[in-house]
């Protein structure tokens, strides 16, 4: 399974690169808001700090509109993935810009037949929001569980990039499943190389070693 970071954080992706875990960063417009820096600088940067999918959301909501938007997002680098809205102007432009070549993610995915739709149009990965639908009081991940069915059935090539991931646990049911990708903010990510037994077993370690008065090196 992938590993994407779902942050507009340079250097937060950057500690994350230096592990060799990283497959791809996520963004989107609230993310960029919140690094308070220019979106397409911000963008160029991300790129260079990863040779994985950087996606990059469209703000538009027509077809026309977000094509041209597209053309700009594109041009950054070679690695920038297209997001685009699952709606009828998100999947006309999702269609229009896989047919030539460039990769896109549609996001903003609450049911397994929105997943449908986009995987007919092209899309390179698919983007369902399991920790919202958990908010709402319904279960995000057997949209994950769906979703990998139907893609299954009918041998689709997009992937599932599991998103609005909340914790570890999401992580884990999402692996269980067979997604594709998870996207997780940079704490989340973080906390799964964390385990209280893992702690203890360290501090055992050091404390014999000191008992020993050696040092290595």
């Amino acid at each position: 399974m992938k590993f994407f970071v779902d942050t507009a954080d340079t250097a937060d992706i950057a500690d994350l690169a230096a592990t060799g875990l990283l497959d791809g960063v996520t963004t989107n417009p609230s993310l960029i808001a919140k690094a308070g820096k220019n979106f397409l600088e911000v963008v160029a940067e991300i790129c260079k700090l990863t040779a994985g999918p950087v996606s990059a959301e469209v703000v538009a909501l027509d077809h026309p509109t977000m094509m041209k938007e597209a053309e700009i997002l594109r041009k950054i680098a070679d690695n920038v993935c297209v997001k685009v809205p699952l709606t009828i102007d998100g999947l006309k432009t999702c269609k229009a810009l896989t047919s030539e070549g460039t990769m896109v993610n549609v996001t903003l995915c609450f049911a397994a037949t929105q997943a449908l739709l986009a995987a007919k149009a092209g899309a390179t990965f698919i983007s369902p929001f399991v920790g919202r639908l958990d908010d709402n009081g319904y279960d995000g991940m057997q949209l994950i569980d769906d979703i990998r069915l139907i893609y299954d059935n009918y041998d689709y090539t997009t992937e599932i990039l599991v998103a609005s991931i909340r914790n570890g646990m999401h992580v884990l049911e999402a692996a269980k499943i067979g997604a594709d990708v998870i996207t997780a903010p940079p704490a989340v990510i973080k906390g799964l190389f964390k385990h209280v037994l893992t702690d203890k077993g360290i501090e055992g370690f050091l404390a014999d070693w000191a008992k020993t008065g050696q040092s290595i090196g």
